[in-house]
């Protein structure tokens, strides 16, 4: 019993009023950033703010990480966007809620060790093309805006980026919100306003099922938007908690998380809030601040629901402008500058996996496909790096000429028809054959039917072949295979 005491107390309060603090915190970080990316994804900034309360609480208790912030983030936004504009909120409701599944799924399939084949090159690109998209989502309110929206917005990143150095005790794009929005009021200049964008909510989020019809149709508009969802909330998410586990020097459960995740993305859809997913951002302020249990979870989305019902009013006439300074700055530092500096220095394979995750999210929007994209191509040249390990050596040895080959390195169906095109029968000419494997592994089917093939061939043309070295797990293998049926 005390032990369940202890652990509860380690995960839950460390430190209260420094919990309710860090958490206050990210709150305020949170708050211009959900309602940007629910302008992003073209619904009222209500959708986002309920989904973040909703998410933040469920979370708190479901997830397998502690201290993360998880909320409606620009990532999942981007993608949601599309089916936004083209069916409306209902049919994203569902796709957050198919997603939600989907990543519950995931998590009880312990797939979460999956997110181990998402290379370095591939992550890298992952956040590239965010930031790309997120600012590219931007330029329709640059293009054709007045002076004023120009002037607010640069008021706005010169805020943001100057204040930090001279205090940090209150998030700089709060402070951008605060006095972008009392200039354009006292100047009365001609700016559209969060008003202008849509609802804000004046209430707790009441649930309620779904108003699309449950039929194949709607699955067929839903499915692929809610995998997109669901598999970047997901790469998103295991991000952020990693990023937390290096910061606290403790481990997550990453399989906890993605369920987790699920879990809070079907709860904030039928609480009418769009799907989420971790917010690196905040997670790091709110660990920053001394965040270190889930109560600092917890009261963040309590804390931002406060906010936004009490401070309805001022918050409606916050200037467009102010969100788009912000999400400016979201873009350029999420974008990773660096790594502009390593594509030369880096090997070609890798910036080459890096620049096509960039090229295919940005050039279909779609930042799952980029991932995919990057991911197969890891695969495909690290199996080919890999497969040009093999070698063969070849040597006369003895009075009766034998031949003995030497093969080292991986034998598996990339490398096997390498080790074939090694034996050439017409310079052994018969003559007593030697195969030494000590030095390879044989992985599958192919490896072990390309040894066979060599084998047979060498026989054929007169050879006496003997093959030795086989490691136990490759010895094994052939038994195995052996044995099976034709």
């Amino acid at each position: 019993m005390s032990s369940l005491h202890s652990r509860l107390r380690a995960e839950w309060f460390p430190s209260i009023p420094r919990e309710l603090m860090a958490g206050a915190v990210a709150t305020f970080a949170l708050i211009p950033e959900v309602i940007a990316f629910s302008f992003v994804a073209g619904v009222d900034p209500a959708v986002g703010l309920f989904a973040s309360f909703v998410i933040s609480i469920v979370i708190a208790f479901t997830g397998g990480r502690s201290a993360m912030v998880s909320a409606a983030a620009g990532s999942v936004a981007l993608v949601a966007a599309p089916l936004v504009h083209a069916h409306g909120l209902p049919y994203l409701l569902a796709a957050g809620v198919l997603a939600g599944a989907m990543q519950i799924l995931f998590g009880l399939l312990r797939l979460g060790v999956l997110m181990r084949f998402v290379s370095t090159s591939v992550r890298t690109g992952f956040v590239n093309a965010l930031a790309i998209l997120i600012f590219a989502a931007q330029m329709p309110h640059f293009i054709g805006a007045n002076t004023a929206t120009w002037a607010m917005v640069g008021l706005g990143l010169a805020i943001i980026y100057l204040l930090p150095p001279i205090t940090t005790a209150v998030p700089s794009p709060l402070v951008c919100i605060v006095v972008v929005t009392l200039a354009g009021h006292w100047l009365d200049l001609p700016l559209k306003t969060v008003a202008d964008l849509g609802q804000l909510p004046d209430a707790l989020p009441a649930f309620a099922w779904l108003s699309v019809p449950m039929s194949l149709e709607t699955l067929r508009i839903i499915a692929l938007p809610a995998f997109a969802i669901a598999m970047v909330g997901l790469l998103e998410s295991m991000m952020t908690a990693s990023v937390v586990d290096d910061l606290t020097d403790t481990p997550s459960s990453k399989n906890r998380e993605c369920s987790g995740l699920g879990v809070a993305n079907v709860a904030a859809s039928f609480f009418g809030g769009i799907a989420g997913c971790g917010m690196i951002g905040q997670t790091v302020s709110n660990v920053r601040y001394g965040g270190r249990g889930r109560l600092s979870t917890l009261f963040a989305g309590v804390f931002l629901l406060i906010l936004m019902v009490l401070l309805k009013p001022w918050v409606s006439q916050v200037p467009v402008a102010a969100l788009v300074a912000i999400m400016v700055m979201v873009s350029a530092s999420t974008f990773d500058w660096g790594s502009l500096r390593t594509l030369v220095r880096h090997p070609r394979m890798s910036s080459a996996v890096m620049l096509a995750t960039v090229a295919v999210t940005v050039a279909t929007d779609n930042l799952a496909a980029g991932v995919a994209t990057g991911v197969m191509l890891s695969g495909v040249f690290f199996t080919f790096k890999v497969a040009r390990l093999l070698r063969v050596h070849a040597e006369t040895a003895g009075e009766r000429g034998m031949r003995v080959y030497r093969v080292s390195g991986q034998v598996f169906f990339a490398s096997a028809d390498m080790l074939v095109d090694a034996f050439d029968v017409r310079e052994i000419d018969g003559a007593p054959v030697h195969i030494d494997v000590s030095q390879a592994h044989f992985w599958d089917v192919t490896a072990v039917a390309a040894l066979n093939k060599v084998v047979e061939r060498l026989r054929k043309h007169g050879s006496v072949v003997e093959v030795t070295g086989l490691n136990q797990a490759s010895r094994d293998l052939i038994l195995q295979l052996d044995a099976a049926p034709e």
